[in-house]
C-alpha cells in the first residue's frame, strides 16, 4: 500500500498524466507527459520501460496504485521531501491562492538575486503546467523540483 501523503501529493500528477480518461495510464501517455514536463528527448522505449517495471496486473497500462508505487519514495524521505516541498512553494506562491504565478515567480527569483523577466517566468511556469491553467499548483511544483 502506498503512504497516504504520497498518494496525495501525486494523484493530480496521475490525473494530468492520464490524459483519455480511461483511469490508466499507457506508455504513450507517459512519454508525451515526460517530454512536456522534463522538455527532454525521452525514448518511448523509456517510458515503456518504466510502465514495464511497475505494471503489476501485466497489462501493459498503470492504474493509479502502480502509478504511485513508480513514483513513490519510502514514506519518511516522502513525508520530509513534501513538507520541504511545502516549504519552498510557499515561498514563491500567490498567498491565498495555492498557486504559483509568472509575476510570483519573478519577484521571488528577484528576491533570490536571479533577474528574470516575464517572458523566462511565463516560459518556465508553461514548461511545468501540466494541466495548462498559466500557473503552477503544488504537485506541479512537485514534478518541476523532481525533475
Amino acid at each position: 500500500m502506498v503512504h497516504t501523503a504520497t498518494a496525495e501529493c501525486f494523484s493530480s500528477v496521475f490525473a494530468s498524466f492520464e490524459r483519455d480518461a480511461d483511469g490508466r495510464i499507457s506508455a504513450a501517455e507517459l512519454w508525451l507527459c515526460m517530454k512536456a514536463a522534463l522538455g527532454e528527448d525521452v525514448s518511448a522505449q523509456d517510458a515503456e520501460a518504466l510502465v514495464a517495471s511497475a505494471d503489476a496486473d501485466g497489462d501493459q497500462l498503470l492504474d493509479e496504485q502502480e502509478f504511485l508505487r513508480l513514483v513513490a519514495r519510502p514514506e519518511t524521505e516522502e513525508e520530509e521531501w513534501c513538507r520541504g516541498l511545502r516549504e519552498a512553494f510557499a515561498m514563491y506562491e500567490v498567498k491565498g491562492e495555492g498557486c504559483i504565478t509568472r509575476s510570483s515567480l519573478m519577484r521571488m527569483l528577484a528576491r533570490l538575486g536571479s533577474e528574470q523577466g516575464i517572458e523566462e517566468c511565463r516560459a518556465m511556469i508553461r514548461r511545468f503546467d501540466l494541466n495548462e491553467d498559466r500557473v503552477v499548483c503544488f504537485d506541479e511544483f512537485k514534478v518541476m523540483m523532481d525533475a
